[in-house]
């Protein structure tokens, strides 16, 4: 996908990194709902671009990619903007760090990410529905996030919903620069997840083998699957 937040008005945007993908591949009409992926980090995007024939950039929801291109034009834009995710210390803190860098955007909502029953489940989503959000932020991690904007899409939302992963907890500790400047260019942002967050550590060293395994095996699935219809 683009990293231009235009090219996402109306439909729901999630981000695949090989976490999530692993977590997702299980539950492949959370794809089919989502109009558009974002390919999160430079593994999966040297991955894909040997099986795929056009180029792929990294898009994640974070200050270092498309989030401030979407708050920016939802402050410019007047639109009103939904934020459901984290625990509710971590919530409260992040909203306020991104009301003070965007002073212009309009939180209409906002709640943790936890519920205590179907029933909490449910008064969230109408909660969404009954405050007219045109911009929905939700960070619950895979695949909780994805399914409760299925959810919602089903109720009949018709605004621009993102997946966001662990960018609300990130924001409420660090603020609106999570990553160090030259984290950032020298593209180390993986190896600054594990130092700020040591238990990432049994995932990237061995959850991201085996997902980069069942990854290209997929790919190549795909790809097999291509050539046989196209040779009958």
């Amino acid at each position: 996908m683009s990293s231009d937040s235009d090219d996402c008005s109306g439909q729901s945007v999630i981000f695949l990194n090989p976490h999530s993908y692993m977590i997702l591949r299980d539950h492949p009409y959370l794809f089919a709902a989502s109009a558009k992926v974002g390919i999160d980090g430079q593994l999966l995007v040297r991955i894909l671009s040997i099986f795929w024939s056009r180029r792929i950039d990294r898009v994640s929801f974070d200050m270092t990619s498309l989030a401030p291109r979407v708050f920016h034009d939802a402050a410019v834009s007047c639109k009103s903007v939904y934020i459901i995710g984290s625990t509710q210390a971590n919530l409260d803190r992040a909203v306020s760090v991104l009301v003070e860098k965007f002073p212009k955007l309009d939180v209409c909502g906002s709640r943790n990410g936890y519920f205590l029953s179907d029933a909490d489940r449910n008064r969230a989503l109408r909660d969404v529905m009954d405050s007219k959000a045109s911009v929905l932020i939700c960070g619950m991690g895979a695949p909780h996030q994805e399914r409760f904007l299925h959810e919602l899409r089903s109720l009949g939302w018709t605004g621009t919903g993102y997946t966001c992963g662990g960018f609300l907890h990130q924001t409420a500790r660090k603020g609106a620069r999570y990553y160090p400047g030259w984290i950032d260019r020298f593209q180390l942002r993986w190896l600054y997840r594990i130092y700020d967050e040591p238990k990432l550590f049994k995932r990237y060293f061995f959850g991201y083998p085996i997902a980069v395994l069942f990854i290209i095996k997929d790919c190549l699935g795909y790809a097999m699957s291509k050539v046989s219809r196209t040779t009958v």
